[in-house]
């Protein structure tokens, strides 16, 4: 007995999103552990996952990874569009470090914040808000960065009035030569950023899902709130708004690298990311499976080996 046979009636079928083969999502949680790095058919040559052993090496890796990219486009003399998250965070004490170590100025850096907490007409919270995401970005990166930090004209987060200018001002970015780098986690409901998996229901191709740039006020689902409970607000519910702004897949996807991130490992054996994990490598592309897109473009994967599993009794 298991959800397979008992999900048709159940209260849990009605937030079940409508595209998801619980079938097909078994499959992707039954592998070995050891297969984790198989490489698919629809994986880019050049997407790797990369196994950290803890949270530490995760941070570290993470970090690196971002100042490398800062400081190979500052020596390619290109301007470079970094799409950033609010989570993981270890990461940006590490790029920062790293980025001071070089003396790696982030002049030719333009910062997109992908997301940021909202009301149903996309208003936020004030900046300086200790929710805010760009409240934390700003403490976590930009700030102790110093001199060397990304000038304040050429950070953009996601408010209401400025969401809307994302796509132009990536496309004349674009146009004048940047390279498109983005960092992300992974949600519980394989968001990236705070794409959801019941807004698929509204496109009739994957096509036309693909084309979408941004949301105002998109409704989050009950597992993104649940999994926000969990890792930001210490388990209280009031603490956290329904809705949010996000960038689309045609934001996302347009990335020319991607630093991925899914540090998930709770204690005492617990985990919330396991199977977000592994539906972003097994699933297969799709409109409703937002992650799944993501090893179709090229970068790097970090993880804690743990997620990796075994996530059930058998993995033969």
């Amino acid at each position: 007995m298991n959800m397979l046979d008992t999900l048709k009636g159940s209260y849990f079928s009605e937030v079940f999103p409508k595209g998801w083969d619980l079938g097909r999502i078994q499959k992707c949680v039954s592998n070995s552990p050891a297969s984790v790095f198989d490489r698919q058919t629809f994986w880019n040559e050049r997407f790797t996952p990369v196994s950290c052993g803890n949270l530490e090496e995760f941070g570290v890796l993470m970090g690196h990874e971002i100042a490398m990219q800062i400081r190979q486009a500052r020596d390619e003399k290109r301007e470079l569009i970094l799409i950033l998250p609010v989570g993981p965070m270890g990461m940006y004490r590490w790029a920062v470090y790293f980025l001071k170590e070089w003396n790696v100025s982030c002049e030719h850096v333009h910062g997109f914040n992908m997301d940021e907490w909202s009301d149903s007409d996309g208003n936020t919270l004030p900046a300086d808000d200790p929710a805010a995401f760009q409240n934390a970005m700003t403490a976590a990166f930009y700030g102790p960065l110093g001199h060397l930090t990304v000038p304040e004209s050429q950070r953009n987060f996601a408010t209401k009035e400025n969401l809307p200018t994302y796509p132009a001002k990536i496309a004349a970015l674009k146009a004048r030569g940047a390279r498109q780098v983005l960092v992300y986690g992974i949600g519980r409901m394989c968001h990236i950023a705070f794409w959801e998996p019941h807004f698929a229901d509204e496109f009739a191709t994957f096509e036309e899902w693909k084309r979408q740039p941004y949301r105002v006020g998109a409704r989050l689902h009950p597992f993104t709130i649940e999994q926000n409970a969990i890792t930001s607000f210490r388990s209280s519910w009031p603490l956290i708004p329904c809705y949010a702004n996000t960038i689309g897949p045609n934001i996302i996807f347009q990335s020319d690298f991607a630093i991925g991130g899914a540090d998930g490992v709770l204690s005492r054996g617990m985990q919330w990311q396991g199977m977000s994990f592994w539906m972003t490598l097994r699933y297969g592309p799709c409109k409703e499976v937002t992650s799944s897109s993501i090893p179709t473009i090229p970068g790097k994967l970090f993880f804690l080996q743990e997620l990796a599993g075994p996530l059930c009794a058998d993995t033969n």
